[in-house]
C-alpha cells in the first residue's frame, strides 16, 4: 500500500542541495519525508506548486521585535504575523527589550510570551553586559536561546559593552558563536559634537563614519582571535570592512542586510529623512557597491533584516533625537528577490544568505535546507510577480515602511512552517503555530 503523506507539493522547482530541480516534496509529521515524481493522492492534502519557486524557509536572524516593555513599536504577534507574510519561517529576536534581556527568567517570559501568539519560529539573543559577564556559558546554552549578543556601540545601560578587558571576559565565557554590533562608542561619543546641536539627518553617516565601523570591526576581530572565539559581525555597511573580514573568516562570519545593499546616500535621506535613519547608517554608492562585491566574493554569509521599528511620531522628532531603525523582516524576501531579477545574484546564492547560511552560523537543528528528515520549512515564490509594497500589505505595528511604493519583481506566496501553510496568497491561515528554534548545541540528552 501506497504511504500516505501529510501533504505533497506538486509542480513547483524546487531549491535542493543538489541544485534548482524539478520535483515534488512530500511531508509527514512536519518534515520532509521524500523528493521525487509523487502522486498527488499520496498526500492527505496537495499543494499546487506549478510555475512557482519552493525554497528552504527564510531565517531572519537579527530582529527587534520590542517586547516587552516597548509594544506600542512592535510586538510578538504583529512581528512574527508580518514575517510570515513576507515568507519567512523563523525570526531571531534582539536582547534591547525593557526589561533588557540578561537572565534565564528574561528568556523565560519571552518564551511564554511567544507560546500561542506567534506566527513562525522563534530563538531569543542573551545579551551580554558586565554584570552577566561570567555567566554567559550557562546562558548561552538555554533552550531556544540564539546565542550571545554584544553591543559595542549605539545601545544604553547594561546592554552597551565598549572596552577591552570586559569585551574580552565575554568573549572568554562559552563556546557558542557571538553576534556583534560593531561601532566604536568612544569615537562616536568624540564625534556627538558635530549633530549634537541639531543637523539635517544626511549628517548622520558623518557622525556615524566609516572609522566608527571599521575601528570597532578590526578590535572586535583581534579579541575574538585573543579570545578564539567565533564571531558574527551583522549590518556591515562599508567597502573597507570586507578585506579585513575576508582575512579572519576562519572565525568571523558576515551579514549585511536589504537596506544596506538596496538604499544609498544621498538620495534615501533626501527622500525618506529620518525614515532612512538607522545605526550603522546607509551609506554612498562606493559603500553599497562594496557590499554587493562582498557577496560576489563570498565573504557575507546571511542576509538579516535588522527590523527595528519605530513609530511615525518618534521618526518625526528632529535630528538627532530622532531614532535609528527601520522596519525590514516583511519585505527582506521581496526585495532580494528584486535583486535576483535584477541580476545582481543567483537564486541559490539567495537560498545561502537566508537558509543555509543562518542555519550553518548558527548550527539550527533540521532547519535551512529542503531535505528529507528536515522541518518541512518552505518560502513558496512566485519569480515573475511584479507587485508594489503597500501599506495595506504591512502588518508592522510602527505602519510604515521605507520601502512603500516600490515595485519588485519576485514576492512570497506561501509560508510553510513544519509542513503547515501559516500564508497563502497574502492571507494569514489558521492559528500562530510558532515554536522555539532547536539548536545542535542545545539539544537535550535522550536517556535510555
Amino acid at each position: 500500500m501506497t504511504e500516505l503523506y501529510d501533504l505533497v507539493i506538486k509542480g513547483g522547482c524546487v531549491a535542493t542541495p543538489s541544485g534548482l530541480v524539478e520535483t515534488d516534496v512530500a511531508v509527514s509529521n512536519g518534515r520532509i519525508a521524500a523528493l521525487g515524481d509523487l502522486d498527488a493522492a499520496a498526500g492527505k492534502e496537495g499543494f499546487d506548486a506549478t510555475g512557482l519557486h519552493v525554497l528552504p524557509g527564510v531565517i531572519d536572524s537579527q530582529v527587534h521585535f520590542r517586547e516587552p516593555g516597548l509594544e506600542h513599536k512592535e510586538d510578538l504577534a504583529c512581528g512574527t504575523a508580518a514575517a510570515a507574510l513576507g515568507g519567512v519561517v523563523a525570526i531571531f529576536e534582539m536582547p534591547n527589550t525593557m526589561p533588557l534581556t540578561l537572565t534565564a527568567s528574561d528568556l523565560d517570559d519571552k518564551f511564554a510570551r511567544a507560546e500561542g501568539r506567534t506566527w513562525t519560529d522563534h530563538a531569543f539573543f542573551i545579551g551580554a553586559a558586565e554584570e552577566n559577564a561570567d555567566r554567559l556559558e550557562e546562558l548561552e546554552r538555554h533552550p531556544g536561546c540564539s546565542g550571545v549578543k554584544i553591543f559595542m556601540g549605539s545601545s544604553t545601560g547594561s546592554l552597551l559593552v565598549e572596552d577591552d578587558e570586559t569585551l574580552l571576559r565575554v568573549l572568554k565565557q562559552g563556546t557558542r558563536r557571538v553576534a556583534i554590533h560593531a561601532e566604536d562608542e568612544p569615537r562616536l561619543r568624540e564625534r556627538l559634537s558635530l549633530v549634537r546641536g541639531g543637523a539635517p539627518v544626511s549628517d548622520h553617516p558623518v557622525w556615524r563614519d566609516e572609522e566608527v565601523a571599521i575601528k570597532a570591526t578590526t578590535r572586535i576581530m583581534r579579541l575574538a582571535r585573543q579570545a578564539g572565539r567565533r564571531i558574527h559581525v551583522l549590518h556591515i555597511t562599508t567597502a573597507d570592512e570586507m578585506p579585513l573580514l575576508a582575512a579572519n573568516k576562519d572565525l568571523v562570519t558576515v551579514e549585511v542586510t536589504p537596506q544596506h545593499l538596496t538604499l544609498a546616500a544621498p538620495d534615501c535621506y533626501d527622500r525618506l529623512g529620518s525614515y532612512a535613519q538607522m545605526n550603522p547608517p546607509i551609506r554612498d554608492e562606493r559603500h553599497r557597491e562594496g557590499l554587493w562585491e562582498g557577496i560576489r566574493q563570498g565573504i557575507v554569509d546571511v542576509i538579516g533584516s535588522d527590523h527595528a521599528p519605530h513609530t511615525k511620531e518618534e521618526k518625526a522628532r528632529d535630528y538627532p533625537q530622532s531614532p535609528s531603525g527601520m522596519p525590514g523582516v516583511q519585505t527582506l524576501l521581496p526585495l532580494m528577490l528584486d535583486h535576483v531579477n535584477a541580476g545582481r545574484l543567483s537564486l541559490e546564492r539567495l537560498v545561502d544568505l537566508t537558509s543555509a547560511g543562518p542555519a550553518r552560523i548558527y548550527n539550527i537543528a533540521g532547519k535551512g535546507r529542503i531535505a528529507v528528515g528536515f522541518d518541512a520549512d518552505l518560502s513558496i515564490v512566485d519569480l515573475k510577480a511584479r507587485t508594489e509594497i503597500t501599506s495595506n500589505w504591512l502588518a508592522y505595528k510602527c505602519g510604515w515602511s521605507p520601502f512603500e511604493g516600490m515595485t519588485v519583481t519576485g514576492w512570497p506566496m506561501a509560508t510553510i512552517i513544519r509542513g503547515r501553510a501559516v500564508m497563502k496568497e497574502g492571507e494569514l491561515l489558521g492559528d500562530p503555530v510558532g515554536r522555539p528554534v532547536r539548536f545542535q548545541d542545545t539539544l537535550p540528552p535522550v536517556s535510555g
